[in-house]
């Protein structure tokens, strides 16, 4: 069953669609955190594919867009990681609320800037039982490409990201958050997925990722994959690797 929820964090609503497997319950859970101007349905749908396959598995799913994304509530030159991470774990929030969740047996997963506010809730909310991150992001503090982005925000205030304002204020916060320091105090399962071919966040971070992580870990590289894995081969290996990985750990 697929329906769509509401929630609000700090007193803006998110919007999110709920899936539950067939039966009765109460099953684990998975929240699926989006990335960097991404929704709750990513590229090439592959959050409605990855959600529809932990249902069919017996695992319960919610993806949402965070606040100032997708069709919630909120502008997203008002949006922070720090913001994302307290929409993070009102979403755990959720899905303890639900009947047919077991609140006890909750994972998290994120793509891209959404895989570092899944390492960070994982790191700072013991709710947390399984990790999986694709082509997270680890490091913040550079911002690779961006320095003229970083001057222009500087400047006058915010900076024009491909029609997407964002103000200074998000590098501000970003530059303090350490995604790596935060799963480091994780200790349960993580499974760290990413392309050898990302042109976006660099295969390197993953590897940073999988020296942060002191619980059980697997390094799943995809060869020649993308940032968000364009081709039915590559969003198919990712999906049934994460699956699996969540069917075992939770």
């Amino acid at each position: 069953m697929e329906k769509p929820v509401v929630l609000m964090s700090e007193g803006e609503q998110m919007l999110g669609v709920l899936h539950l497997p067939q039966g009765e319950g109460p099953f684990p859970a998975v929240a699926l955190y989006h990335g960097f101007t991404g929704t709750k349905v990513e590229a090439h749908r592959i959050f409605v594919k990855m959600a529809r396959a932990l249902s069919k598995a017996g695992i319960a799913a919610v993806r949402f867009d965070f606040r100032g994304s997708g069709d919630s509530a909120g502008d997203f030159d008002d949006m922070t990681v720090s913001g994302e991470i307290i929409d993070a774990r009102r979403v755990l929030d959720f899905l303890q609320e639900q009947e047919a969740v077991a609140g006890e047996r909750l994972g998290v997963l994120g793509l891209s800037m959404g895989g570092a506010v899944a390492a960070s809730v994982a790191g700072q909310d013991r709710r947390v039982k399984s990790l999986a991150l694709w082509a997270a992001v680890a490091q913040f503090s550079l911002f690779e490409g961006q320095e003229e982005l970083v001057e222009q925000a500087k400047a006058c205030g915010h900076a024009d990201v491909g029609g997407n304002v964002l103000k200074y204020a998000f590098y501000e916060d970003s530059r303090k958050q350490d995604p790596l320091k935060w799963v480091s105090a994780y200790g349960g399962p993580a499974l760290i997925v990413h392309g050898d071919g990302d042109p976006t966040v660099p295969v390197a971070h993953a590897h940073l990722y999988f020296d942060a992580i002191s619980g059980t870990k697997e390094k799943f590289i995809i060869p020649g994959a993308d940032h968000t894995f364009n081709s039915h081969e590559w969003e198919t290996a990712v999906i049934e690797k994460t699956a699996a990985w969540f069917v075992d750990t939770l």
